[in-house]
């Protein structure tokens, strides 16, 4: 039996007017069933509540079993970077635009919501992708992503040199705008834009994508989840190149320095209403096109 949740965070898109006013239902429909409720302290200052409970996102994670995130599919990916490390499920309020991750709608979540906080949900693990950067040998600075990691020059429009090695076996050589590495939760994202497979969330595999190499041969490859991806950036390479992770945090690297991709331990407990499946969501945000017959 799933066990009740009793402490519910409250994770919203900072001056949001909507986002806003989503939270504010939410925090009375959740003490209104007895719920003890904590609000992020970024958007708490911003709700008309008297005697919140304002805490930040790690204290959020520590008291809560339940945590539910106001915005856009960037406002969990921002949640879920931190959340990982907790055991708490997550479930999403669309106020974005696509909403891949954030799957309950702001005017009818709370019949969906009921039925979660009831029990009657799907459980879904979304494993992260861990990236660190290595110069002479030792880590200088690593961090997480949801979707992907990115291997960019900080000039737009330029190339960089660096070699794959996967599990320490060299895979190849390439001259290109960079390289996105992504897990399948990432796969409808920047991957996708760069030509990458949609792979279902459930796969243990990570996928490799090419930006816009200067080689009519490179393609993107799916490999296995557990393998352990070495980019090593040539020393010819100008200064100024980054690991993006997610499109939000930024990792400094410099010419002759080793980026370590790997699945990270810690995965991202999401929670979806029964009704929830994952093609219609990709024949809804896509725009596919309905059945024939």
């Amino acid at each position: 039996m799933k066990k009740p949740f009793q402490t519910v965070g409250l994770i919203g898109k900072p001056h949001h007017e909507g986002a806003n006013q989503t939270l504010l239902q939410l925090h009375k429909f959740l003490t209104q069933r007895g719920l003890n409720v904590v609000v992020e302290e970024r958007v708490a200052t911003e709700l008309a509540i008297t005697d919140v409970d304002a805490v930040d996102l790690v204290q959020l994670g520590e008291r809560c079993d339940l945590a539910i995130v106001v915005g856009g599919d960037g406002n969990m990916l921002g949640a879920a970077r931190v959340l990982s490390r907790f055991d708490v499920g997550v479930v999403g309020v669309n106020r974005g635009n696509l909403g891949f991750l954030t799957d309950l709608s702001p005017d009818e979540y709370e019949q969906p919501l009921t039925e979660i906080l009831s029990g009657d949900y799907q459980l879904e693990q979304r494993y992260l992708l861990e990236a660190e950067v290595y110069r002479h040998g030792r880590l200088k600075s690593s961090n997480t992503a949801v979707n992907e990691a990115v291997l960019h020059p900080g000039k737009i429009a330029h190339m960089i040199d660096f070699e794959v090695l996967i599990n320490d076996h060299f895979v190849f050589q390439q001259r290109s705008d960079g390289l996105i590495i992504s897990t399948p939760t990432g796969s409808t994202a920047y991957s996708l834009s760069g030509g990458g497979p949609i792979m279902m969330p459930s796969l243990d595999a990570l996928v490799l994508t090419p930006m816009f190499p200067h080689t009519l041969s490179a393609r993107p490859i799916v490999v296995d989840g557990d393998s352990v991806i070495t980019l090593r950036v040539s020393d010819g390479n100008e200064d100024n190149l980054q690991v993006s992770c997610d499109g939000h945090v930024t990792l400094s690297v410099m010419p002759g320095d080793e980026i370590k991709l790997r699945k990270h331990k810690a995965p991202l407990t999401l929670l979806h209403p029964n009704c929830y499946d994952y093609y219609e969501v990709l024949r809804t945000k896509l725009g596919w096109s309905s059945s024939l017959f």
